[in-house]
């Protein structure tokens, strides 16, 4: 073979390896990308996008990056279920999130309660003359205040409507969480009557004097529990994020801390910081236990 044949196919064979490596790279440094990257699905929830942005503040100590998107309540159980995010923190049970949980429960792994002590229902201000669901007969003018369609709570809001009797003719109105909470704050600057779909941890039972209504027949109100959820395979893909959500518990007063200041002003990721700067030992627990 001539020198010049040889020349001509060493530069062919460059021309087809060198593509060949450059993707062989590529594709290395996409599976090492992908395998630190956590993607955390959420609702715009006060408690919601508190819980997230601590779990992602946490993560990122770690070196991972984490993407967070905001979903309706519905898909994010969705989004998990099909494996288009790794987890999320804020799925509440038995109650607000029980049709979720009951369509999902066979493509999801509930990794256990992250926060006690939850409740979600129909709330008033302190002064109004009504204790429980059945005392409520035309106040505030047969209104009932929600938030977002399809939440939990205005699902759980329409069955207590259909279930009590005194509750006929009273409208359900559909809004947002902050709508909603603009609307409580009016009515309790002028001592109006007001009745909401509520939920704590919130930090609006910090700001105003509230009270939850009695449920007795238990459609809207009763105790839960704040649960993480992750992805089938999670654990066996990213032991180390597994471990953490696993592990990752607080209080009611450690979520009321962060979403205090989050009310004031502070962006949801420096309150979050801020609180694992006091909390670093309890931070420690989740990644070591």
């Amino acid at each position: 073979m001539s020198k010049l044949k040889k020349g001509i196919l060493a530069v062919l064979m460059l021309a087809i390896i060198m593509p060949l490596s450059a993707c062989s790279a590529n594709s290395s440094k996409s599976s090492e990308d992908n395998s630190k990257t956590v993607k955390l699905a959420y609702m715009e929830w006060d408690d919601s996008v508190s819980s997230t942005n601590l779990v992602a503040e946490v993560l990122k100590q770690m070196g991972y990056t984490v993407e967070m998107t905001p979903l309706d309540n519905a898909i994010v159980w969705q989004s998990v279920a099909n494996k288009q995010a790794d987890a999320m923190v804020s799925a509440w049970l038995p109650l607000t999130h029980g049709p979720q949980y009951d369509k999902y429960k066979n493509q999801i792994d509930v990794l256990g309660a992250n926060l006690t002590g939850a409740q979600s229902g129909l709330v008033v201000p302190s002064y109004m003359n009504v204790n429980s669901v059945e005392d409520l007969s035309n106040q505030a003018k047969k209104t009932i205040t929600g938030i977002e369609p399809g939440a939990g709570i205005m699902t759980n809001a329409e069955k207590a409507m259909s279930q009590y009797s005194n509750l006929s003719g009273w409208n359900l109105m559909s809004s947002s969480t902050g709508a909603m909470t603009a609307s409580l704050d009016k009515a309790y600057k002028n001592k109006d009557e007001i009745v909401i779909t509520g939920w704590a941890p919130h930090w609006m039972f910090t700001k105003y004097d509230l009270k939850f209504l009695n449920d007795p027949k238990q459609v809207i109100s009763s105790p839960e529990t704040i649960n993480t959820v992750a992805r089938q395979g999670l654990k066996n893909d990213k032991p180390e994020v597994y471990k953490v959500l696993k592990n990752f518990k607080w209080d009611m007063k450690d979520i009321g801390d962060v979403m205090f200041d989050m009310n004031n002003g502070k962006k949801a990721n420096q309150a979050a910081k801020d609180w694992i700067a006091k909390n670093q030992d309890k931070v420690n627990s989740w990644k070591n236990s």
